[in-house]
């Protein structure tokens, strides 16, 4: 994603206060306390009293709906924004590829769609044969991907909710969660903190989330012609020196990242050869199973694993970097951008046999490792320079003025990426870079 996409049909609004949440939120056939065996009166009124403090307990201690969450719902009401998504073969097709390749997790299960927009991943899912698919929204979109739902005549299989996933109730555990979270620059919106509350409420042990893992990269560019499109233009304008305007210029360029396009030609560093074994959408030909030598000029920034990370740990993110400039040529700042791995769920390492075709993944707190199957025959999302472009496009950091490098030249420092204090949504971007003994900081905001 991205600064975005009242009938009996299984279309729910939040429930208002009173009563308990929860109530009036699934269909009849759906609550499981139903269920149960009869108890008297007063048993029945006392279970529903702990209930109830339970669900209160558990509201207090969900993060707020603030002021501006509320705009940033508002903002996915827009249809272009789920337009433009939609319409970007590489993130829906690979979202598509994903669910079908995993319709053995799918078929007869529960899935829940977080920020499920116009519905069209939830739809995927029952065409892969889910039991039921709760596609989750607190945007006003949801009106309308209700009316998607009933018009694919899925109202029996999808069940729309409009509400926050911290806030809306569903009565029974989950075998999926599905969600196209990532924003620009990857943790941009801080929507991934919704997947993690709905795999904490909802997901059973040995469930499946899509995607599984995520990775933000980032690399040093230099990109003459944007520079002297927005800066060096002022120099010279039909004659007139305007050069008193570069200062202005520079700020009002370069002051906030730049989501923009760029090539592996714009990539600063030594590339070193990493060997792929992953599925990559090609061209009108659709997937092709690529084991390939390929060039990887980055460094990781980030890696997520969807199965255990922690709201806490996307809060401050910091990580140091050491590149060396492949040519002669001027630094005008660092690129960003990530890929997605759509892998099978993570199981103790004691449920597997020993096999060359595993590999380990530790859980955060270290205790318990875990195995995954076949992880180098993963399906990939890439926005990366060098793969088919995607509406994510890379985001850049640039310098106000460039620096010179020579070949073979380091340039290392450190990156902190927080949400801000101001608005959890938006990302503060703190640079600290040496090059040529000389230290340089930028700071930034991504709002």
């Amino acid at each position: 994603m991205f600064p975005k996409e009242n009938s009996s049909n299984g279309y729910h609004n939040p429930p208002p206060p009173p009563p308990p949440p929860g109530v009036g939120n699934i269909n009849s056939h759906r609550e499981r306390a139903r269920r149960g065996t009869r108890r008297s009166r007063a048993s029945r009124d006392s279970i529903s009293l702990r209930v109830y403090d339970q669900q209160q307990q558990q509201q207090q201690q969900r993060a707020p709906c603030t002021d501006f969450d509320m705009a940033y719902f508002h903002s996915y009401a827009h249809l272009g924004i789920h337009e433009e998504m939609i319409k970007d073969r590489v993130r829906t097709e690979t979202y598509r590829e994903a669910i079908m390749r995993h319709q053995s997790f799918i078929a007869g299960k529960v899935v829940v769609d977080v920020g499920c927009g116009t519905g069209i991943l939830a739809i995927f899912c029952a065409q892969a044969g889910a039991k039921r698919v709760y596609a989750v929204d607190a945007s006003d979109i949801a009106l309308q991907a209700n009316e998607v739902v009933k018009a694919n005549n899925l109202s029996d299989v999808i069940v729309v909710l409009h509400g926050r996933v911290e806030d809306v109730e569903i009565n029974e555990q989950v075998d999926v969660i599905i969600s196209e979270w990532m924003g620009y620059m990857l943790l941009y919106e801080s929507m991934l903190g919704s997947v993690i509350t709905a795999r904490d409420r909802w997901l059973k042990p040995g469930g499946l989330i899509l995607p599984s893992n995520a990775t933000l990269y980032m690399a040093p560019v230099t990109h003459c012609d944007r520079y002297s499109g927005s800066i060096d233009f002022w120099r010279n304008v039909y004659g007139i020196d305007m050069s008193a305007m570069l200062s202005l210029a520079k700020q009002c360029a370069f002051e906030e990242p730049s989501v923009e396009t760029i090539t592996g030609e714009n990539i600063l560093t030594w590339p070193h050869v990493e060997a792929l074994h992953q599925y990559l959408l090609v061209g009108n030909a659709g997937y092709e199973y690529v084991i390939k030598e390929k060039k990887r000029n980055m460094d990781k920034v980030k890696y997520i694993d969807c199965y255990s990370v922690t709201i806490g740990e996307l809060e401050t993110v910091t990580t140091r970097f050491k590149f060396n400039s492949m040519m002669r040529a001027p630094l005008h700042g660092f690129a960003f951008w990530f890929d997605v791995e759509f892998n099978g769920p993570a199981m103790p390492q004691s449920n597997y046999p020993s096999s060359t075709s595993f590999t380990d993944n530790h859980l955060v707190n270290g205790s318990q490792r875990k195995k995954r199957i076949n992880p180098n025959e993963a399906l990939v999302l890439s926005t990366a320079p060098e793969d088919p472009p995607t509406h994510w496009q890379q985001t850049l950091i640039y310098f106000y003025d460039p620096i010179e490098l020579e070949q073979d030249q380091v340039i290392e420092g450190l990156v902190t990426l927080t949400q801000s204090k101001e608005n959890a949504r938006f990302m503060n971007i703190h640079l600290e870079y040496t090059s040529g003994g000389r230290s340089h900081i930028k700071e930034s905001v991504m709002r």
